[in-house]
């Protein structure tokens, strides 16, 4: 009897236990302390059940009739890839000088990690570099404009970014027009000649590359990442970097092979953040870098190059890179058709040590620009499900939903269109093309 009535009340304790922890949960002070490690355990549990990697996404046949699209029908409401500061020069590019010294290593270098934040690879970077020319803020004054996140009263600042994967180039580009004193210039289609170039003419650049590590089942992954770039050495072929990520991550030595192998996932994209006084001696630099047009054709060059050279997944980012350069020079139907090569090529990547890329699209954006403005709206909507719900645990990136909005209204599904645009608004309060999107529509976020 004794032991019967013991397991009747544990068995009417649970429900009790439950409610409680239930209750306690949200209570602010644990609710911040504990909402993180139940996100995990649901994303662990998600990505067990339905590998990230499997997920394909396979476009839809161009249709017949497809209107070629032009920089003419491009919306105000369209993201921007970049400030007002990357538009095209109003001197002509000049010569650079080829003799380079046999090694430099720039002075007034602050190293800044990422570590005691949530993806912060962005900021940490991006303090890096303004604080070579002596800007006095710090990382978080950065997150705070460029990684708000969802302004949920619960959480801790610290807790609120967590959800904001990504931080794109133009959005640290922007932050440097808007809320420093600083300019910046954005381009692709780097090489590490032009790295070296740079750092020779006093200049550290800022890069955005891929790498590989082992996430939590034992599988190697592919993951975007910003590097910050120091120095080289000529002789050795390598190059002087400061990663955020590693520990140690200051003054590290990066071979000329391995800068381009990561580079490459990033269609070669540099940035270069500097003082108005010096930008005479940047646009020297540059040389014919400083036209953004001749810089995406670089760019195009050097992937139908790689599209011959490389296999796996490196010949799908080549495709991929091609894709990108088409969109930077406002070809979206060639755009769209690199794209359907680098999917289809998607689709054949195995599994191990060579993973499919399948958080390509929290970082890079071009397809959508390719498949809407080639009037495909259906692959814009079907790429951006795919990007929401099966390659990432929670749905919280505004610009898929951005871009699935522009699909939805081009369809003539407003009521679609408002909701996507509200929730990019929600997971990210600053971002401008949502916010612009509803204001063109006479509604607020």
């Amino acid at each position: 009897m004794r032991k019967s009535n013991l397991k009747r009340n544990t068995l009417l304790g649970i429900p009790a236990v439950i409610v409680l922890a239930v209750v306690l949960y949200q209570i602010p002070a644990i609710h911040a302390r504990l909402s993180w490690r139940v996100e995990d355990l649901q994303a662990k549990i998600k990505y067990a059940l339905n590998p990230p990697d499997e997920a394909i996404f396979v476009p839809e046949e161009v249709p017949v009739n497809t209107p070629v699209s032009s920089a003419t029908n491009v919306p105000p409401t369209a993201t921007p890839e970049g400030p007002t500061a990357t538009a095209a020069p109003t001197i002509p590019p000049t010569a650079a000088p080829t003799s380079l010294p046999d090694f430099v290593s720039l002075d007034g270098v602050v190293y800044v990690d990422q570590h005691g934040r949530w993806n912060y690879c962005g900021p940490a970077n991006l303090t890096m570099a303004l604080k070579f020319w002596d800007w006095p803020g710090n990382r978080d004054d950065i997150a705070r404009v460029i990684k708000p996140g969802i302004q949920d009263p619960s959480l801790e600042f610290i807790q609120q970014g967590r959800s904001d994967k990504n931080v794109m180039p133009y959005e640290m580009a922007n932050f440097v027009i808007d809320e420093t004193d600083f300019n910046v210039v954005v381009r692709y289609g780097g090489d590490n000649e032009l790295l070296r170039r740079m750092i020779a003419s006093g200049f550290p650049v800022l890069i955005e590359k891929g790498y590989y590590e082992a996430d939590y089942t034992g599988k190697v992954a592919w993951l975007g990442h910003y590097l910050f770039v120091t120095g080289y050495d000529l002789a050795a072929d390598e190059f002087i970097v400061q990663d955020a990520y590693l520990k140690p991550g200051e003054n590290l030595r990066v071979s000329g092979e391995e800068m381009i192998d990561g580079w490459r996932s990033f269609n070669y994209l540099f940035m270069l953040i500097y003082p108005p006084d010096r930008e005479g001696e940047l646009f020297e630099a540059l040389g014919p870098y400083l036209d953004p047009a001749w810089s995406s054709l670089r760019a195009l060059e050097l992937s139908e190059v790689e599209i011959e050279t490389q296999e796996g997944i490196n010949e799908f980012f080549a495709w991929f890179n091609k894709g990108t350069s088409h969109v930077k020079l406002q070809q979206y139907v060639d755009a769209a058709a690199a794209y359907d090569n680098a999917f289809t090529l998607y689709a054949r990547l195995g599994t191990g040590d060579s993973e499919r890329p399948y958080r390509i699209m929290w970082y890079q954006t071009g397809p959508y620009w390719a498949y809407y403005y080639s009037a495909r709206y259906l692959d814009v909507i079907n790429l951006a499900n795919t990007t929401l719900y099966d390659t990432i645990s929670e749905p919280t990136l505004e610009e898929s939903f951005y871009w699935r909005g522009q699909a939805y209204l081009a369809a003539g599904e407003n009521g679609r269109a408002v909701d996507d645009f509200r929730e990019a608004v929600r997971l990210n309060p600053y971002f401008g093309a949502a916010l612009n999107a509803l204001a063109q529509l006479g509604l607020g976020p």
